[in-house]
């Protein structure tokens, strides 16, 4: 899952950034308003993180030009503010959540998502392809009734592919949802990683489609 930051507080943003990929996700981050709303309207980001005290456009405005352009990406706000009417202020303006400054990591991963299961309701809460289910909040994969053990790089694989089940993913679109997009990371290693799972989750359901990419689907 590819996911946006946009944080003007470089610490924090470095601190989320390194939280985030250690989880699975790609992380790009926009340090002001401007930066984050073209990158959101144009990088194909599964979520937004969003602060609201932000230079050029604050928060609330950058969700608000959002909105009024049909772009439905779902977006956690982020602020110091904790009184009720700038929480309001916040959801009224488009966000899908909220959460205060400061925070415990391990909630804001939780509500990140649950946020990417609600914005996009085509998305089951547990995957299925044949014997074969991820459930992306628990962490956990199950297949033929035995749980799969992963790494965070290999479980965001294998969720990013069972959501195009049927589908022929290319490289460049599984590194640019699975990697992070700011580091130079060779075309070969998405085909080390394929490796990997097939050893994990079996051969059966993992197709490589010569040329194209590769393909999960029901053995």
């Amino acid at each position: 899952m590819r996911l946006l930051v946009v944080e003007d507080e470089a610490r924090m943003a470095r601190a989320l950034q390194r939280g985030l990929q250690a989880e699975g996700f790609a992380v790009d981050v926009a340090a002001d308003g401007p930066s984050g709303l073209d990158m959101a309207r144009h990088g194909g980001y599964d979520a937004m993180i969003l602060d609201v005290m932000l230079p050029g456009l604050s928060g609330y405005r950058v969700v608000r030009q959002l909105r009024a352009e049909e772009v439905w990406l779902p977006v956690l706000m982020l602020s110091a503010k904790d009184g009720e009417y700038d929480q309001a202020d916040g959801l009224d303006c488009g966000a899908d959540d909220y959460l205060t400054k400061p925070f415990s990591f391990v909630v804001l991963l939780a509500r990140l998502r649950a946020l990417l299961r609600r914005g996009a309701p085509q998305r089951p809460a547990v995957l299925a392809v044949g014997d074969l289910t991820l459930d992306p909040a628990q962490r956990r994969v199950i297949r033929g009734g035995e749980e799969i053990t992963l790494t965070a790089r290999e479980f965001a694989l294998l969720e990013y592919l069972m959501r195009r089940e049927g589908t022929v993913v290319s490289k460049t679109e599984l590194l640019d949802h699975v990697w992070d997009a700011a580091m130079d990371t060779a075309p070969n290693v998405v085909e080390v990683y394929v490796g990997y799972l097939r050893r994990k989750i079996g051969r059966d359901v993992l197709e490589t489609v010569r040329g194209a990419g590769y393909r999960l689907s029901a053995a």
